[in-house]
């Protein structure tokens, strides 16, 4: 038997979460576009549960801000008094995620737990409960199956929501943070719920990974830079991509210390105070992005940091992001191996 919970009994769920904790789900805008938002108890009317539905941002602004406070700093005389900023301590609830978007969190762990232990996301990492909604529809952008997932991926979420008919959803509980959230609140059913086939995996990320760490200065990345124009909205609504600046804000007499989001697409990222920047041109930014995601990761941490959900090609003023970058790789490295033709081939194609 199944665990089955109507959509009027997840909204007064969320709606109870929200009186003392915080609640984020995806919610429309006055454009029609769909976001994942914080949502007040009052609007828990207004969340979208869809299997089919592609939000525009990603959950990672809830466990990794885009702006964070680290500590504040006040001049005493000759002393400088700091104050460091309170750990997270709110319960929250990500609710009606892709798959796609919960399997980012454990591959975003190791980075932050590694030679350092970074209390703000791990706080906020460990506060949260995250329930998930199985894929219905996959669109031409979408290549989980690529990087090992799929459209019922049940990586970093706690629960997973199969929509079944009449506003209904099978709940397949994963962890205890699950359990616990939705203890007493379901009832047993013989409906089963499913996801949808998926795309079909097309690419070798192995190939792609070998034809990375052998093609630093290939042609390719030129190529790629005339499409891209370094906005950085591909790392915005990634969930993997996590760079960020550290600055002070204020005056030499009082201010704070604070995280803000940055990224590698930008002229501006790798820019020495001497001037002499180590990636002058947008060439070798595409390079360092794709190569970071599916080599450098890789190696130190065991995880390819792309989880194919789609969002920076889908969002890419130039029809860009991953995916299609991809693409062209897997095909320059298929024709890496094959063999030579000989030379009267090779003359006669020429003419």
């Amino acid at each position: 038997m199944s665990q089955v919970i109507s959509l009027a009994d997840i909204r007064r769920l969320a709606a109870d979460f929200a009186q003392s904790g915080i609640v984020a789900a995806p919610l429309p805008t006055e454009s029609g576009k769909v976001f994942y938002q914080k949502v007040a108890a009052d609007d828990v009317k207004d969340i979208v549960l869809d299997g089919s539905l592609k939000c525009v941002n990603s959950i990672k602004e809830f466990l990794f801000p885009r702006h964070e406070v680290l500590y504040t700093f006040v001049r005493k005389g000759n002393d400088v008094e700091l104050t460091d900023a309170p750990v997270f301590d709110t319960p929250q609830l990500i609710l009606g995620c892709r798959p796609c978007e919960s399997a980012s969190l454990p591959i975003l762990d190791p980075v932050f737990a590694w030679d350092f232990n970074d209390r703000f996301f791990q706080s906020r990492r460990a506060m949260t409960t995250v329930v998930s909604i199985a894929c219905q529809k996959a669109d031409s952008d979408c290549f989980c199956t690529d990087v090992g997932g799929s459209p019922e991926n049940t990586s970093g979420a706690d629960a997973i929501l199969y929509p079944l008919d009449g506003d209904r959803f099978e709940v397949r509980l994963l962890t205890e943070k699950g359990k616990v959230l939705f203890a007493g609140k379901t009832t047993e059913s013989s409906d089963v719920g499913h996801a949808c086939e998926g795309p079909k995996a097309t690419l070798d990320t192995a190939k792609i990974t070998r034809w990375l760490n052998s093609h630093f200065n290939d042609p390719l990345w030129a190529e790629l830079a005339r499409q891209c124009v370094g906005c950085g909205a591909c790392t915005s609504v990634c969930p993997t991509c996590h760079c960020f600046d550290i600055v002070d804000e204020g005056s030499y007499q009082q201010g704070r210390r604070v995280k803000n989001w940055d990224y590698c697409q930008s002229a501006l990222f790798t820019l020495h105070a001497s001037g002499h920047n180590p990636r002058p041109d947008q060439g070798a930014r595409q390079r360092q992005r794709i190569t970071h995601k599916f080599a450098i990761y890789p190696e130190k941490f065991g995880a390819i940091l792309c989880t194919g959900c789609g969002n920076c090609s889908r969002l890419c003023s130039a029809a860009l992001g991953i995916k299609p970058a991809l693409e062209k790789i897997s095909s320059e490295a298929a024709e890496d191996l094959m063999p030579v033709p000989p030379l009267w081939v090779r003359n006669t194609s020429d003419k």
